[in-house]
């Protein structure tokens, strides 16, 4: 097995799938072993680990382990822990990470490798539900573009939507806005805009403030309100150090080290035809030291041009950040 730190270069400098396939096949190695939840997960299943020998024999652990176990693969003492949003009473997952900076490299060279360089936008980030607790990785994330950006504007913007629409008027530069659904739909229902350099980007989300709409109805209304032709997405969670993005019609791609993959609805441990909704499978290679291979609770379906559709969540799940209703069969 290769050294851990060759690792952590080499999955941000992945350039086919062989590279893929054969990162992913070393993590997955480190994490059966080192991952005390995911080893006994595997044990579970009784899976002989010397007859895993491609990618699609991986096994994806279920993410609600996340709740109720630590999923860590680190002798080191974990630098932070990321919490994710739930309704009141409800079980949030925790997800300790080992190495900051992996998950900075991660959500950095992701962006860049969709839009460019983060210091030539200005960063103006809607996150109200998320900034009112503690241990998101959405607003780690914004925090740290921020802080990258070279423009003096930037910033977060909790009810302040008065500052806000001034900048977006302004519309004289590169803009990304990013924001949670409700907040998003607050702001055009006060105000509309007709962008022209402005990225709107939504998280998903009603957080109990609005009802939940299809991602189609949520898009029509934004891009009425702010006079744009597309609204990009942004697809991630709380155990995920990787985001997947889409640049309009909710059709989302991926960095080199993650993949998006969809299993059977009725048979968990295989994979869904292609083209059916099926339950949505996430191999994010920059979780070296948590896991790399989940079993998410969101419905989806991969295109024929590899793009990933997210359709919703199973009916038996809890309401989260990125709920959407099913919008398709």
């Amino acid at each position: 097995m290769k050294d851990l730190s060759e690792i952590e270069k080499a999955i941000f400098e992945i350039d086919s799938e062989e590279s893929f396939n054969e990162m992913a096949l070393e993590i997955f190695r480190f994490q059966s072993v080192n991952c005390a939840p995911y080893a006994k997960y595997i044990q579970f299943l009784g899976l002989d680990l010397n007859e895993v020998k491609r990618v699609d024999q991986i096994p994806y652990l279920p993410i609600e382990l996340f709740k109720t176990h630590r999923i860590y693969a680190s002798e080191r003492a974990p630098l932070l822990e990321f919490t994710s949003s739930g309704t009141t009473g409800s079980v949030t997952s925790s997800h300790f990470v080992a190495k900051p900076d992996l998950y900075e490299r991660s959500f950095t060279l992701g962006f860049e490798s969709f839009y460019g360089p983060i210091q030539e936008f200005r960063i103006l980030a809607l996150l109200p539900s998320y900034l009112e607790r503690t241990g998101s990785s959405l607003v780690y994330m914004a925090d740290q573009m921020i802080k990258m950006s070279h423009d003096p504007e930037c910033g977060f913007f909790l009810n302040d939507f008065s500052k806000l629409s001034s900048l977006l008027k302004q519309d004289d530069k590169p803009t990304l806005l990013i924001g949670v659904s409700f907040a998003l739909l607050d702001l055009v229902e006060q105000e509309s805009f007709k962008l022209k350099n402005t990225i709107v980007m939504e998280t998903g989300g009603m957080k109990g403030r609005k009802k939940e709409i299809t991602r189609e109805e949520l898009h029509q209304k934004l891009k009425a309100g702010f006079g744009v032709n597309q609204i990009h997405s942004e697809y991630g969670m709380t155990e995920l150090l990787s985001q997947a993005y889409s640049k309009g019609g909710g059709k989302f791609e991926t960095p080199a080290w993650m993949r998006l993959l969809t299993r059977d609805v009725n048979d968990p441990l295989s994979p869904s035809k292609a083209g059916h909704t099926g339950g949505l499978n996430v191999i994010d290679l920059a979780n070296i030291y948590s896991c790399s291979f989940i079993a998410t609770s969101d419905l989806g379906r991969i295109n024929p041009d590899g793009s990933a559709e997210i359709l919703g969540r199973f009916d038996f799940s809890e309401t989260r950040g990125c709920n959407l209703m099913v919008a398709a069969p």
